[in-house]
């Protein structure tokens, strides 16, 4: 090995070196979701944030109230700023209900990034760095939209986590899409899988002419897979859901479902750790939020998505 490529390595070590101890000695960032346990898309995000805790060096640490109550979130949130982390990542399902929480966690000197629900203006009044998710009522017009073009006028929205405005934003903007009223269109599905299925079973029994469902991800597209393949709809009915899991990619690959809807919240779990800890360790910040999606997921583009449902996608 010739002395110049000593050199380079050595230099290269040396600057990997000085990369490595750019952390400081107990960084930690804490995500918090409103995800119940029970809720298996969520597993991405869990991925997303250990990931990005170990390419950066940093401690992550993924909170979430089992069983998805929000009252019981707001908590959470109040203990996570308490034991005084470098940052908090975090949800924002119901304003009403978490900004107070996160504007304490903000005023008492945390940095927070509002992720997955919410919206930019949102994370703006509560004094967030930013804000890195879908818009979700824009991601249920463009798949309005793309049903109508598709020759769609009535639809099933099967609404799993109703409690949660930014689930009803999805129905709603599917249901402007379509230029249709959304009323008695959007119900309340519960998070019980046979609930699910039997709520499905028994809309279409009632509405036999519905031409389209909607699911809002794997909680109810999952079960509502099973009503269709029971009463015989199954490749049948116009079939789009919100998000990805293993189930709806069997369902995309065999026609079962048109298509689904990337969020990809791996990314949504993943950045806001690159982007705070940059943030804190060089006073670098991104000048915009983050759309993480929306983006239609057919058939035609399954290869990777395939390979990593579950897991990264």
């Amino acid at each position: 090995m010739n002395k110049f490529v000593k050199s380079a390595l050595a230099a290269s070590a040396m600057a990997l070196a000085t990369v490595t101890g750019a952390a400081a000695e107990g960084e930690k960032y804490i995500l918090v979701s409103h995800a119940p346990d029970s809720d298996s898309w969520w597993n991405t995000i869990k991925n997303g944030i250990a990931l990005a805790g170990e390419q950066m060096g940093v401690e992550v640490e993924y909170r979430n109230p089992p069983t998805g109550d929000l009252a019981d979130m707001a908590r959470i949130i109040d203990q996570a700023a308490a034991s005084g982390p470098n940052g908090i990542i975090t949800t924002l399902a119901d304003p009403d209900i978490l900004e107070g929480p996160i504007r304490a966690a903000v005023d008492s000197g945390i940095d927070v990034i509002i992720m997955n629900t919410g919206t930019p203006e949102k994370a703006r009044e509560v004094g967030a760095l930013m804000y890195v998710g879908q818009p979700e009522y824009d991601a249920g017009l463009a798949a309005g939209q793309r049903a109508k073009a598709d020759g769609i006028g009535s639809f099933l929205c099967v609404n799993h986590y109703i409690v949660q405005p930014s689930s009803q934003e999805r129905c709603q903007g599917f249901a402007d899409g379509l230029g249709v009223e959304l009323g008695e269109q959007m119900i309340d599905a519960g998070q019980d899988p046979a609930e699910i299925k039997n709520r499905v079973l028994a809309y279409l029994s009632a509405n036999p002419d519905t031409d389209a469902v909607l699911t809002l991800g794997p909680t109810s597209a999952d079960p509502t897979i099973l009503a269709l393949q029971e009463n015989g709809m199954a490749g049948d009915i116009y079939f789009g859901t919100f998000d990805l899991g293993g189930e709806i990619v069997k369902g995309i690959k065999d026609g079962t479902i048109q298509w689904g809807i990337d969020q990809q919240p791996f990314l949504q779990a993943y950045l806001p750790v690159v982007v705070m800890t940059n943030y804190h360790r060089y006073g670098v910040l991104p000048g915009n939020n983050i759309n993480s999606g929306p983006g239609f997921v057919t058939a035609d583009g399954l290869t990777k998505i395939e390979e990593f449902a579950g897991e990264y996608r």
